[in-house]
């Protein structure tokens, strides 16, 4: 038990929460950061994991960030995060998420949870069905649905604050923005970035997701590797996490690095490294929390024109980030990290 509590301790924490149904075969992990601004609040993955070890790590790393992103967000929630770790035989989906809801209602309310990669909305409508400590349900059931345009909206914001500071552009009109996963949320800030007049050129795993880009919106295909060294004004990375690292900084060609994914920096460092290159780095929970603005509103009555208007004000919050950092002479990622500090202490 020592490495987990090193692991605890390591990432700040908190509590960890774990769950084994031996008739669904559910194997699930809740980490629970923080709940000093309120229950804890955050997505759950169901992806194959190739230890269990690499399981809790990514549920402590995902959590964290979770709390950072509410707080900046001025949301009242603390982090957390759950992971199920997919199943490598076959598997009964419904049996998974029924069990998974009860473990969840178990907790008594003290973590909510939403969809993330792996999962969607018919997941959480299973969950709700032994549950209420769940959110992004279909909309007739009091729901937000999909969180994706949401979480594009507040990165097209983003975006939008860095181009203004980092190039003088008070439009996206004619600014070349590379992005990196074009699957739910990329494709819709494809979709925001191109209605604003913006060249895109981008790069999926799946030759389908991206050529739809390409169909729809007239965006450029390049390889997975060769989208780190596209010459552009914005790079936007919208798949998994740590694509920015020793290998990948160097080749970037960009001013503004902005975009959707968690946990965009593969050690804290490298946002050193970025402002050392002269680039703009937007810092990742800052930038893409307009999903959990979204889901977060239906725990008190989902509106949407006031999620939509708490998810356009991601803009100041990004250029305020830029500013201080400007003014520090520091990485951004430390001067985000700076303002979540200073809210969560003045709650105690």
């Amino acid at each position: 038990m020592g490495s987990i509590f090193d692991s605890l301790e390591q990432h700040d924490y908190g509590e960890i929460h774990f769950k084994r149904d031996a008739a669904s075969g559910l194997k699930a992990i809740v980490a629970i950061h923080d709940t000093r601004l309120g229950p804890a609040l955050g997505g759950c993955r169901f992806i194959h994991y190739d230890t269990d070890a690499a399981a809790i790590t990514d549920a402590l790393r995902l959590a964290r960030g979770m709390t950072y992103k509410a707080a900046l967000a001025g949301i009242p929630h603390g982090g957390g995060k759950s992971v199920i770790i997919r199943p490598r035989t076959q598997f009964d989906r419904g049996a998974i998420f029924r069990a998974f809801g009860r473990f969840i209602d178990d907790l008594g309310g003290h973590y909510i949870t939403a969809e993330d990669s792996g999962t969607g909305i018919e997941d959480m409508e299973v969950v709700r069905q032994v549950t209420e400590h769940v959110t992004g349900v279909k909309p007739e059931h009091g729901g937000s649905g999909d969180p994706s345009p949401f979480t594009a909206l507040g990165v097209r914001r983003g975006i939008e604050a860095c181009v203004k500071f980092a190039l003088q552009r008070d439009s996206l009109d004619g600014v070349h923005v590379a992005v990196q996963g074009v699957g739910h949320v990329g494709y819709h800030l494809c979709r925001e970035v191109h209605a604003l007049g913006a060249k895109l050129t981008v790069a999926d795993i799946d030759p389908l997701k991206a050529e739809r880009a390409q169909r729809e919106l007239g965006a450029e295909i390049v390889s997975l590797d060769a989208i780190f060294e596209t010459e552009c004004d914005v790079f936007a990375p919208c798949a998994l996490g740590s694509a920015l690292n020793d290998e990948t900084i160097p080749r970037l060609k960009c001013k503004v690095v902005a975009g959707a994914a968690n946990n965009q920096l593969a050690e804290p460092r490298h946002g050193d490294d970025l402002m050392q290159r002269g680039i703009l780095y937007a810092p990742d929970y800052a930038i893409n929390a307009g999903g959990l603005v979204n889901v977060a509103a239906e725990v008190t009555g989902y509106d949407e024109a006031r999620s939509r208007a708490r998810t356009m004000e991601i803009y100041d919050t990004i250029y305020e980030i830029a500013e201080r950092a400007q003014a520090a002479m520091a990485p951004t990622y430390r001067i985000a990290d700076t303002m979540v500090e200073e809210r969560l202490a003045a709650v105690g």
